[in-house]
């Protein structure tokens, strides 16, 4: 809903090359390239794929969807928009340095990095794992260039517990 929400809010922003990172079944993917953006989604689970490239067949939308690590594959292409939907949380704290690493690869230098946090704090040692603000500030904040922050109408089970981060690449 935090995607839609900024989609609508934005008709007027420039419009791109989109990359979807753990992009599963491609609800997102979807949104983006229903708003005119050229979409690729990219998942590390093989079985995504084919199922978010039939949801996508049904609407008609054309978008490139790739089985693919985002952490570790060599970026293919710069990006003028990464979105992700709560894949930071997914990382083990260990790699979110490589994340943002990853990050820097794959966005053209002045793009965007629209991401929806999952802000919990509790860890059981298994996805998602807890986060905060003064962490994404710390891993994003020599790079990129935070333009907004706000809490995004979220799915019901997440309500309050989200928080939307708009980031600009610096050049």
């Amino acid at each position: 809903p935090g995607l839609v929400d900024y989609l609508a809010d934005h008709p007027e922003a420039p419009l791109g090359q989109a990359l979807v990172p753990g992009c599963g079944l491609g609800h997102d993917a979807r949104a983006l390239a229903r708003a005119g953006w050229t979409v690729t989604g990219l998942d590390i689970a093989p079985s995504s794929v084919p199922l978010a490239k039939r949801l996508a067949e049904e609407e008609a939308l054309e978008i490139n969807y790739r089985i693919g690590d985002f952490l570790d594959d060599e970026p293919y292409e710069a990006f003028d928009l990464v979105f992700e939907h709560t894949l930071f949380c997914a990382i083990p704290p260990a790699r979110r340095g490589d994340y943002a690493e990853a990050l820097r690869g794959w966005l053209k230098p002045g793009g965007l990095y629209l991401a929806v946090n999952y802000m919990i704090t509790d860890d059981n040692g298994e996805p998602p794992f807890s986060t905060t603000t003064t962490e994404l500030d710390r891993r994003f904040g020599d790079s990129f260039e935070l333009l907004r922050r706000w809490t995004p109408r979220s799915y019901e089970s997440r309500t309050e517990k989200e928080l939307m981060n708009e980031w600009k690449m610096r050049s």
